[in-house]
């Protein structure tokens, strides 16, 4: 694992409890250390603060992303207003933390990132397209390869593990957004999917709620 933050107390205490559950824990104290280590060695999953020195942790984020390091990444931050954390998500984070937060859910997410990425590749088939697992990517029928962000592909393997079903917002945003209060994410999602993948992908049953569709 590699953690990227600023703060050395944090960064200290994060480090000590994450070795007890066994990661290996490199720690970068800005952004520039934390891009050479993401660039020049392997991790299973990133920690990174967003306000830190040097670079700026959406930066770091975008730079490893425009350099095909696809390594899960999470998150740290006290800016949690929702503009922030679809900003943080949009620019290639998986998963987002508010600070302060609870050490217990901190290690729940990370075990989640670390399973999904060592999901294998299975494969499920969406029309004429395919939804690969363990790359998170959608592949269409004339070879055109369409990445996801984790909440995307998420969304999307819920409706396509189950192509004949309904599912109303509630279910959905119980399945892949556990942490929200509000349907409404669910919307949002349909949106970021629809904006990739053509407005047929999903299909909005009137007064029910949403089902797989067509690429």
């Amino acid at each position: 694992m590699l953690l990227v933050e600023d703060d050395r107390e944090l960064s200290a205490m994060l480090s000590g409890v994450l070795h007890e559950e066994g990661y290996a824990v490199d720690v970068a104290a800005d952004g520039h250390r934390g891009l050479h280590f993401g660039l020049s060695r392997h991790y299973d999953v990133l920690v990174v603060d967003r306000r830190l020195p040097v670079l700026d942790g959406l930066d770091l984020l975008g730079r490893l992303r425009s350099r095909a390091v696809r390594t899960p990444v999470l998150l740290l931050t006290g800016m949690g207003t929702v503009p922030d954390r679809v900003d943080g998500l949009d620019a290639g984070a998986d998963d987002y933390l508010v600070k302060p937060f609870d050490l217990g859910e901190l290690s729940a997410r990370l075990r989640a990132l670390c399973r999904r990425a060592l999901d294998g590749t299975d494969v499920l088939r969406i029309g004429s397209g395919r939804l690969y697992v363990g790359q998170r990517e959608v592949w269409l029928a004339g070879g055109e390869r369409i990445p996801l962000a984790a909440r995307e592909f998420e969304l999307l393997w819920a409706l396509a593990s189950r192509p004949d079903t309904v599912h109303t917002r509630g279910e959905l945003r119980r399945m892949v957004f556990p942490e929200a209060s509000a349907s409404s994410i669910v919307d949002t999602y349909v949106y970021y999917l629809r904006r990739k993948l053509g407005r047929k992908a999903v299909r909005t049953v009137r007064g029910l709620g949403y089902r797989l569709g067509a690429l």
